[in-house]
């Protein structure tokens, strides 16, 4: 009888059995194959992994900051040696395709990679002489203990959006990551202790409801960062600032890509069918939406043949283009949403439910699919699917593309397609969006830009990366100062400064 795996925590730099009751299984979604299973953990595991992260915490705020860089450069270099055996976890347990775990796992790396040149990102600033012989000027410090909630859709990107950005700024950290696929975080965490992360400095613990109440609730902890649907990220929200939490959560969305009649076409039905399709729609910069302007109404044949040759097989399969969703419950959600986009009178162009793959019968598949004449009105548009449906909405001008994405609800990504210069600047500088991509299809910024989005897609002014993510896990403390020299001021009448 072969024994099925336990996921571990990591408390204090060891990695421990959980005491809890409750347990899950962690499955590969193309076999149904149970791959190990994962603890809930309860409030009082939480409480273990906090306070071992509150006790470490004095000691790695005052590291130098070039030795703290220097344990990221060597995680840096972990994970580029580990690659391979990364990807292929994620594969196993997301789903994904192999090329698009291998872009999970590097764009998480480019992340730890600026992490080691946090320098000159923590700097203060000075100001010499506010008043006669005073200077004054501001510093930035760590917080404490940080914790981060992150989703299935990308289990080795999103930790490492997190925990190298607070870690290497002097905070310590408590990681839950999604009970679906916690197998490659847990590798992430067994690489950060390889490069030197002391221990209680990086702390992951598992779970549903209880921890994540636990975290939002725990006095120690200070912000907290979180990635993943509307419903959780709200509660965590609220409930975390509730208990004086910094939280930044990003949501959902429903991004839209504007083709105007000029765009180069090959580039950009390529585009939209890799951005609409890739990782089975299951990312939150997926473009679900194409807005078809004028005389690109045309191409909807052109789309739907594209999206026709697209393979859809297990993850691991060389020549799979779209992998299964993540679970048996998430592919009959979208299956149903398919059918109420049908009742509601949308044409479907391209169905994709009851998709069988051979050898992989059990899988979680279903294939691209394409609606056209979506409205406002329909739940395929005013959902998150979070599957591989593809909504196509047809508008005659610039104006009303731009005014339709605005009245969405979500401004998390967008992109427009054209050859046009002044009609990019008009929609850059017109749609309400964080992410805006000019003939570029899923425009996510590198590290050193922060990722943003508005209205539903964030709650919270300080995004995950980039420059704002070293205001979220730092606090300013400003510093008035005046030194008197006795052999100066000798015979001196001193005065009282007023800085009023």
């Amino acid at each position: 009888m072969t024994m099925i795996p336990t996921v571990k925590l990591l408390i204090d730099g060891e990695f421990v059995e959980s005491t809890t009751s409750e347990w899950r299984d962690v499955i590969d979604p193309a076999t149904q194959t149970v791959l190990a299973r994962v603890p809930m953990c309860s409030a009082e595991e939480v409480g273990r992994a906090v306070a071992a992260a509150r006790a470490a915490f004095p000691a790695w705020r005052n590291t130098a900051i070039s030795e703290r860089a220097r344990v990221f450069l060597r995680l840096q270099a972990l994970i580029r040696e580990h690659m391979e055996d990364l990807a292929s976890t994620l594969t196993r347990e997301q789903g994904k395709t192999l090329a698009d775990a291998r872009g999970d796992v590097f764009r998480g790396l480019e992340v730890v990679e600026h992490a080691a040149a946090v320098g000159t990102l923590q700097m203060g600033e000075f100001a010499e002489n506010v008043a006669g012989g005073v200077d004054t000027y501001a510093i930035r410090q760590p917080l404490g203990v940080c914790a981060g909630i992150t989703p299935f859709n990308f289990p080795a990107m999103i930790p490492l959006w997190m925990f190298p950005m607070a870690c290497v700024l002097g905070n310590t950290f408590v990681l839950k990551p999604s009970e679906q696929d916690p197998l490659t975080p847990m590798k992430l965490a067994e690489l950060a202790q390889r490069a030197g992360l002391p221990p209680g400095v990086l702390n992951v613990v598992h779970g549903g409801p209880e921890a994540v109440n636990a975290i939002c609730d725990h006095p120690d902890i200070k912000a907290i960062s979180f990635v993943g649907s509307v419903h959780v990220g709200t509660h965590v929200w609220q409930r975390g600032t509730q208990n004086g939490k910094r939280v930044q959560a990003m949501l959902g969305a429903k991004n839209h890509a504007v083709f105007l009649p000029d765009a180069q076409r090959e580039q950009s039905l390529n585009a939209l069918v890799g951005a609409a399709f890739g990782a089975a729609g299951q990312r939150c910069m997926a473009l679900t939406v194409a807005v078809l302007v004028g005389q690109a109404r045309e191409w909807v044949p052109e789309i739907v043949a594209r999206a026709k040759t697209l393979r859809v097989n297990a993850g691991h399969e060389a020549e799979a283009d779209i992998g299964p969703l993540i679970t048996p419950h998430a592919k009959q959600r979208v299956q149903q949403l398919i059918e109420r986009g049908v009742a509601e009178g949308a044409r479907l162009e391209l169905d994709g439910r009851n998709y069988q793959v051979p050898g992989y019968e059990r899988g979680n598949f279903v294939g691209p699919t394409i609606f056209s004449g979506v409205k406002p009105e329909m739940n395929i548009y005013r959902e998150e699917i979070f599957g591989p449906v593809l909504c196509l909405v047809e508008v005659d001008t610039l104006d009303q593309a731009i005014a339709f994405i605005n009245a969405n609800p979500y401004g998390n990504g967008t992109a427009i397609f054209t050859q046009s210069g002044a009609a990019a600047r008009k929609f850059q500088n017109e749609v309400d969006v964080g992410q805006v991509g000019i003939n570029v299809p899923i425009p996510v910024p590198v590290p050193f830009f922060s990722f943003t989005g508005s209205r539903g897609s964030r709650l919270g002014d300080l995004g995950p990366y980039g420059k704002e993510v070293v205001r979220f896990y730092t606090h300013t403390k400003t510093v008035t100062a005046r030194w008197f020299d006795d052999a100066v001021t000798s015979g001196q009448v001193n005065t009282t400064i007023s800085l009023r």
